[in-house]
């Protein structure tokens, strides 16, 4: 794995994230629950993350900085290494 890298997320990304944590109503249809509201805020990482090349799991807040700055480990494209 690489260097931590700093990316800032889009107020858009932002709001996705906010959103994706909030609680979900819960009825029951066929008896499937939904996703809870951690679920989704680790799939709205995941998918920001692929989107902007990072290690959705890495991601550490940046003390002192608006919310949309975070760092993380960059993923390294397929096919590329150090060797």
């Amino acid at each position: 794995m690489g260097e931590r890298k700093e990316y800032e997320m889009t107020e858009d990304d932002m709001k996705k994230l906010l959103d994706a944590c909030k609680p979900v109503p819960y009825l029951v249809f066929g008896g499937i629950a939904p996703r809870s509201p951690q679920e989704n805020a680790n799939a709205a990482w995941a998918e920001l993350g692929r989107r902007m090349g990072f290690d959705h799991m890495t991601v550490k807040q940046i003390s002192g900085r608006d919310p949309r700055f975070f760092s993380a480990i960059p993923i390294e494209p397929k096919g590329v290494s150090d060797e």
